[in-house]
């Protein structure tokens, strides 16, 4: 992947299915509007691109496409995603938060794809600043999703989760420098003022005193 040359600061987060990483990056979308930092908090995959919705229907089963083809999908949807709405971003100096990356893509996708092919598909997408990856098991995540009383969805099923939290660690080898693995069975504020550290030492190694 390669690096991020446009400005700002792009920031990930990472976990499977019930992880609570949509949780923390809404805290952490919080805690920089108080501080009063031009921020942007985002997702993937998106809702309003045609490949978006085609993904969607794939996670709510209603349509079956081949492996690969699918992952083309969430590509294609990255790229418009990086070039419509986070590239201008980060050019205009934002905090650029996304819920869910390249990296989903490599853990879930390498359950029917060689995640090597999938490093591959998305090598030409800037890499984040950070990642943080919510490490949490595959039982405690099956929990909270039924106790949001939601249903289990495509990829939410035990086996498969399972498999998944090991690709992930391979991911979490493969892109290391960036890779922050936080544990994410404990209290919320615990695990946000974590990232808050974390985030404090990058910037100051940087020379950047925004938190």
């Amino acid at each position: 992947m390669k690096r991020n040359l446009h400005g700002g600061l792009f920031i990930v987060f990472e976990g499977l299915d019930g992880s609570g990483q949509s949780t923390q990056a809404k805290l952490l979308e919080e805690y920089f509007k108080w501080l009063r930092v031009p921020t942007l908090l985002t997702k993937e995959p998106t809702q309003w691109t045609m490949a978006g919705k085609e993904i969607e229907k794939v996670l709510d089963e209603k349509i079956v496409i081949e492996p690969l083809k699918f992952q083309k999908l969430f590509a294609r949807d990255r790229a418009q995603h990086l070039k419509d709405e986070i590239i201008p971003a980060l050019k205009q100096g934002k905090m650029v938060i996304c819920d869910r990356y390249a990296f989903s893509s490599m853990a879930y996708g390498g359950l029917d794809t060689s995640i090597s092919k999938l490093v591959i598909l998305n090598s030409k997408f800037i890499c984040p600043n950070r990642v943080f990856f919510l490490k949490v098991s595959p039982v405690e995540c099956l929990r909270r999703i039924e106790d949001r009383g939601e249903g289990i969805k495509f990829f939410e099923k035990s086996e498969k989760l399972k498999k998944v939290a090991a690709n992930y660690e391979c991911v979490a080898k493969r892109f290391g420098l960036v890779f922050n693995v936080i544990d994410g069975e404990r209290r919320i504020e615990e695990i946000h003022h974590e990232i808050v550290s974390n985030l404090k030492t990058f910037f100051y190694g940087r020379g950047i005193g925004l938190l």
